[in-house]
């Protein structure tokens, strides 16, 4: 097992924010429920990179700030429309996912 830090970032639908991400390039990999009716916790996964989201109240703060390296910005770009913009560290955008979390998506340059 290797460490690893994973942010969970409040979500008000898992399902629904589950296919958000998968628009950009994540899969879900499990879904945890107590029980049948109660909020679901699922986690996706890119490659290495992993994030769980949380339909529990508690778990995170709406309004989330994610970093997020990548190797083509403009794919993700392109894929939600969106400018690139060129900062001193990388080429980086800015998203929103429906429940207001905010992902910030780069390519650092070489």
């Amino acid at each position: 097992m290797h460490e690893e830090a994973v942010p969970i970032l409040r979500v008000a639908d898992a399902e629904a924010a589950a296919a958000w991400y998968r628009r950009l390039g994540f899969t879900p990999e499990w879904v945890h429920r107590f029980e049948p009716g109660l909020p679901a916790f699922v986690e996706v996964a890119r490659g290495p990179v992993r994030l769980f989201l949380s339909e529990h109240e508690g778990d995170a703060r709406p309004d989330t700030l994610v970093y997020l390296r990548v190797r083509d910005v403009d794919a993700v770009a392109a894929e939600f429309g969106v400018p690139v913009e060129d900062a001193p560290w990388a080429r980086e955008t800015r998203l929103r996912d429906p429940d207001g979390n905010r992902l910030r998506v780069g390519t650092p340059k070489d």
